[in-house]
Formats: structure tokens, sequence, C-alpha cells
């Protein structure tokens, strides 16, 4: 990532972004889907996607719901980011489809922007991943970023 000087951002100041960011969508993510899971339960949430002609309600209320309760606590870890990542992005894309598109932009006049946001954060997630400060990183075994999980040893075929 570089600045408006030129200069690389130190990987620290990179690494405490994604957090903040990887963070706070999980919270959001969390949210909505504890709604759609325990506070609306399925059948709740499978009613009001059938009120928006949402097709498969049920099949679409267990997939949103898992994927944002899930998958949110999973970026909150910084677990399976990228996989997490696309999923969020096709659930928002589904969600614009069928319950936004044609609106306004205003979430609160119905519109997109909640998760066009939503959805554009986790294909950047998809595509940088979490960063340094999360368990995607530890497991990897990787000491910075970009370094092959594997060393060059590793790497090349045994020479007999």
């Amino acid at each position: 990532m570089k600045s408006l000087l030129g200069n690389h951002a130190p990987a620290s100041a990179q690494d405490a972004v994604l957090l903040l960011a990887r963070v706070l969508l999980g919270v959001v993510l969390v949210s909505h889907g504890w709604q759609k899971v325990v506070t609306n339960g399925f059948g709740g949430t499978a009613d009001g996607f059938d009120m928006m002609g949402i097709p498969a309600p049920y099949a679409a209320a267990v997939f949103a719901g898992l994927v944002e309760l899930v998958g949110g606590a999973l970026l909150l870890l910084g677990l399976i980011t990228q996989v997490v990542g696309v999923l969020v992005a096709a659930n928002m894309a589904g969600a614009f489809w069928f319950a936004h598109r044609g609106t306004e932009v205003m979430a609160s006049e119905g519109g997109w922007e909640l998760v066009g946001v939503i959805g554009l954060a986790g294909l950047v997630f998809a595509a940088v991943g979490p960063g340094r400060l999360s368990l995607d990183h530890a497991l990897s075994g990787r000491q910075q970023v970009g370094e092959p999980v594997l060393s060059k040893e590793a790497r090349e075929p045994a020479r007999a």
C-alpha cells in the first residue's frame, strides 16, 4: 500500500488497518446474522425474504444467516478469511439483486449502500487476506507477508 508520498506504508500500519476493518465487518455481520438466526429464526427470516420476492426463501435465509453469523465470527478471528470474503460478497450480491436493485442509494430509504459496502469489503478480504494479525497468518507459519509457506528447499524437487 503506497502513501501519498509514494513510500510504502509500514507493514504494521497495514496490518492494524486490516485488523480494524476485519473486526468492524465481523461485528456488523455477526449482528445481522444473529438477527436472522436467533432473533427472527430461519422461519421468520424466510417469511421476510418471501415477502421481498426472494426465491427459495428458507434456503436463502439459512445461507445468509450462517454466512453472516459464522462468517462474521471467522472474520473476527481472521480464520479462512479469503473464503469468508468470497461468501460475504456472494451473499451481498444476492441481497442487492433480489432486495435492493432499483432502489435508492441510502439504506434509510431501503437502498443498497450497506450491502454494497459490505460486499466490497468481502471482496477486499478475498483479494488481500486478513493481514498478519490473524489466525490465518499465525497458522500459516509465514514470518512476513508474501513469504512462501514452504522454504525454497522444500519447494524444489529432491535430486538423486
